[in-house]
């Protein structure tokens, strides 16, 4: 397994994955990232194309990800995971609207644990899911990301960060 690290106006972005795949993608800064650099070899020119889409995402040029992805988990979490990929650029919905579209609107914590184990950060788009009341929740890189990167996709001027 490999792993690169792209730059971003929000921190260090570590890219890890095999043979031009895509498993993970998260900010350096989490502890999750910390066990790849030290398990993983570190290749910065292995993930050339998916660097370059998030370098085009964070410069306002790219609002959908064309990249050989491989997530892992349950056959629920990809459902879940494949269905945040489906929410479009610049908008949100709630765990609630996810767990219906799934078909069992009583998933709503079930959809919400996927959403917290989502491997692939940004490209899978879990920030786009928000509380029932708008509010934002939980993001594994934090709130004041969540809020940057809704506010980059809606066009608004993001927080300073």
């Amino acid at each position: 397994m490999r792993y690169a690290i792209v730059g971003s106006p929000l921190g260090d972005i570590i890219i890890s994955g095999n043979a031009g795949t895509v498993t993970g993608v998260e900010f350096a800064d989490s502890s999750k990232a910390n066990r790849l650099e030290a398990e993983f070899d570190r290749d910065d020119e292995a993930f050339r194309e998916a660097a370059a889409q998030l370098q085009a995402y964070f410069a306002g040029e790219l609002t959908r990800f064309d990249v050989r992805l491989e997530t892992g988990g349950t056959p629920f979490q990809r459902r879940v995971w494949q269905a945040l990929v489906g929410i479009p650029y610049g908008a949100t919905t709630t765990y609630g609207k996810l767990a219906a579209e799934l078909g069992d609107p009583r998933a709503v914590r079930a959809v919400g644990l996927a959403n917290g184990r989502n491997p692939i950060s940004i490209i899978v788009p879990c920030h786009r899911v928000i509380g029932a009341d708008g509010s934002l929740t939980g993001y594994g890189g934090g709130l004041p990301r969540k809020q940057w990167l809704l506010a980059h996709e809606r066009g608004g001027v993001p927080l300073a960060w």
